[in-house]
């Protein structure tokens, strides 16, 4: 049994099985996941878990050399867009109907029980070497 990091098992494996440029979206309860690519849902309960506890927890674990989040994120959630620009110095915006489309080709999707709008990032996976 791991003793810490991430221990939702279906999580931990989804995230072993990632590579160099990979997609991995991280989203709030309202998003809409598309066909394709593989689910890990945990949302709970609204709010619960947060978006910014499964991001932070994600990024323990990840190497991440990009990110893409909705431009509607900045006046609709400026808490989202205050954490997202704290972890992603340049990070990426676009209209939320084109991260929509962009999801479709994320290899992960992780839904938090996020109840706050434009609460998304499109993460994009690196190499520690």
């Amino acid at each position: 049994m791991k003793k810490h990091g991430i221990l939702n098992r279906h999580l931990s494996g989804a995230l072993a099985a990632l590579g160099h440029g990979d997609g991995v979206l991280v989203c709030d309860a309202g998003m809409p996941i598309p066909d394709g690519p593989r689910v890990v849902d945990l949302a709970f309960r609204a709010g619960v878990p947060s978006f910014a506890e499964v991001l932070d927890g994600l990024l323990a674990e990840l190497v991440v050399e990009g990110a893409t989040a909705a431009t509607e994120v900045r006046d609709a959630n400026p808490a989202a867009a205050e954490l997202l620009d704290g972890h992603f110095p340049t990070l990426a915006l676009v209209p939320h109907e084109r991260l929509k489309e962009l999801s479709a080709g994320a290899r992960l999707v992780v839904r938090t029980g996020e109840a706050r709008p434009y609460a998304n990032v499109l993460l994009r996976c690196g190499v520690f070497f």
